[in-house]
This record gives structure tokens, C-alpha cells and sequence, in this order.
């Protein structure tokens, strides 16, 4: 339902109207690393969310990565290819360059991206790599990248990502 995200039962739920909202139970969390935490805390234990102090500052680190620089680099082109988002187009390009740059140069050493196994920090960069050629970005450059995004679609209960 287009605009349902404005209405004024959502914005009760999220006071920036924007998605993702999760609802579980009584608990209401918006912004997708806060509801991939609590999902992985709550149902997930330690497969999703090390319990591990260093690992799992290592997957908080990827989390800030994703709202970062993929943010500002292959999301933001993404955006601007899209839907016309007033973002500069160049300088989401140049970020997107610099970043999968040093995503598959980490990904040359490890199958993934903060530990062992896949982590929520897997899950929060997925979508935003995958889709990376939707705003113009290539990914063929990057070998590890690809073979991490490979690794990610084989994963059991895996969804393709419908756009």
C-alpha cells in the first residue's frame, strides 16, 4: 500500500515513518541492524550473534560498514538510479569504488564477513552488495565479493531478493 509508511498508526510505531517496523509481541523495533540484533539475541543465540566479545565487535563493525560507506557508496547509486533520489550520483560511485575495493580484499581471506560462519552482519550487507548492479555498479572487478555474494544465496532458507 503505497504510503502506508505515513499514516499515523505506523508513525506510531515509528516516528520516522520509515520501514522496515518489526512487531513481536509487545516489542516494537524499527531500523533493520537494531532488528537484526534482537532477532539474532532473542531467537538466534549465537548462530547469527557471537557471543564472543572480539567476534562479536568484529560483527558490529561490518553492521556500521553496511550503514556507512555501502550506504553512501553502492545503496545511495542504487538510489539515485532507481528512484531519482536527489543524491550525487558521482560521489556514490567514487565511495562505492573505494568500498567494494576493500570488501573484497577482506573477502579474499575469509568467507565471510566477521567470522567463521555467516553472522547478521552477513545478512545487513547482502542486499545492498547484491544489488549494487542496479545503480550501475559492477561487480565483476571484485572475485571475492561475488563468491561471498554466491556463498550468501546458497545459505538454507535463502529468498532471492524480488525487485
Amino acid at each position: 500500500m503505497a504510503g502506508a509508511h505515513k499514516t499515523a498508526a505506523f508513525t506510531a510505531l515509528n516516528p520516522w515513518q520509515q520501514v522496515p517496523v518489526l512487531q513481536d509481541g509487545e516489542t516494537v523495533i524499527w531500523d533493520s541492524q537494531a532488528i537484526l540484533v534482537y532477532l539474532a539475541e532473542k531467537y538466534g543465540k549465537t548462530d547469527w550473534w557471537p557471543a564472543d566479545p572480539a567476534t562479536r565487535a568484529a560483527v558490529i563493525e561490518w553492521l556500521s560498514v553496511s550503514v556507512n560507506e555501502i550506504q553512501h557508496g553502492p545503496a545511495d547509486a542504487r538510489l539515485v538510479k532507481l528512484f531519482d533520489y536527489p543524491l550525487r550520483y558521482d560521489d556514490a560511485v567514487r565511495n562505492s569504488q573505494r568500498t567494494l575495493k576493500v570488501i573484497d580484499q577482506h573477502l579474499s581471506t575469509q568467507k565471510w564477513l566477521s567470522a567463521d560462519r555467516p553472522t547478521i552482519a552477513d545478512c545487513a550487507a547482502y542486499p545492498y552488495l547484491a544489488l549494487a548492479p542496479e545503480g550501475d555498479i559492477a561487480l565483476d572487478p571484485y572475485p571475492s565479493l561475488r563468491r561471498w555474494i554466491d556463498n550468501m544465496e546458497k545459505l538454507p532458507g535463502y529468498v532471492p531478493v524480488d525487485h
